[in-house]
């Protein structure tokens, strides 16, 4: 089993290095399966929450946030939008794929929902697996892989390394 955790104190890192290191990836001709973050998609209030994921390896985009109007502080994120990442991801399948990224592993894994069945599937499969985590989540991700996932620095090079390593 092979997987590799990704985190870093930097706002928007994790999500950069994890889309990078898929972009070039699949430009080699890798097999991916799961989501990345859609950089630059952000609503016309323009908050920082705003999130699209894209289904790997090629669309569709999917709005995981809703919009809870002007002064709202409760959880943007969308059931309905991560429940359609989550089925398109599972649609296209992970068995064969050469690896599985998930761009954050969240609120809803941390619940035992969202991407986990599709981990689960990646990991039985021998698929390797690639997630960002924030530090509220580590300890979720942690219980759910059984404590052995690699932690990998949020640094473009040293994640590419470890995704061609996982894949050969």
């Amino acid at each position: 089993m092979k997987i590799a955790v990704i985190r870093s104190r930097t706002a928007g890192l994790t999500d950069q290095v994890i889309s990078e290191t898929a972009a070039r990836l699949a430009a080699e001709g890798a097999r991916l399966a799961g989501v990345v973050k859609v950089p630059g998609n952000e609503t016309p209030d323009g908050h920082h929450c705003d999130m699209d994921l894209r289904v790997l390896p090629d669309g569709p985009e999917v709005r995981i946030t809703q919009s809870l109007g002007e002064g709202a502080t409760g959880c943007r994120l969308d059931p309905a939008g991560i429940a359609a990442a989550v089925a398109a991801t599972e649609q296209r399948g992970a068995a064969e794929a050469d690896l599985f990224i998930l761009n954050k592993f969240g609120p809803q894994e941390s619940e035992g929902r969202g991407f986990c069945d599709a981990i689960a599937v990646a990991i039985e499969h021998n698929v390797p697996v690639l997630v960002g985590v924030g530090g509220g989540c580590r300890e979720a991700f942690d219980a759910f892989v059984g404590g052995v996932a690699e932690e990998v620095p949020a640094d473009q090079d040293a994640v590419y390394r470890w995704c061609k390593a996982a894949m050969a």
